[in-house]
């Protein structure tokens, strides 16, 4: 079950599961922290979000407001919104990511 049959360093499985749950903390702290912006309709709606995902501001240019046709004014807002979480989730991937493999192959012994 162990590598080489014996048991493991307990201290030492301890030690790595809190220094691996202290970098997920700093990481998550960090995403939060972090702003991303995303557009849509070249400008006409820009909006800006957390690297968790919150929606922070939304700017909408003047010239995307018809009262006659608040369809498109709505897909725009979606567009920019999608744009922003987009960048916001590929952060979090590039952040989170090696944490992850570190839970596979990071602490010895375990199963996952």
């Amino acid at each position: 079950m162990f590598p080489g049959g014996g048991q493991p360093n307990m201290q030492q499985l301890l030690k790595q599961a809190q220094k691996m749950q202290e970098e997920l903390a700093k990481a998550q702290r960090e995403l939060a922290e972090a702003h991303v912006s995303g557009s849509a309709g070249g400008g006409l709606v820009e909006v800006t979000v957390t690297g968790a995902g919150e929606l922070l501001a939304l700017t909408i240019a003047p010239a995307a407001v018809d009262p006659e046709d608040t369809e498109t004014l709505a897909d725009l807002i979606l567009a920019a919104v999608r744009d922003a979480n987009a960048t916001a989730q590929k952060m979090q991937a590039e952040r989170m990511g090696p944490l992850a493999q570190g839970l596979g192959g990071g602490i010895p012994g375990l199963p996952f």
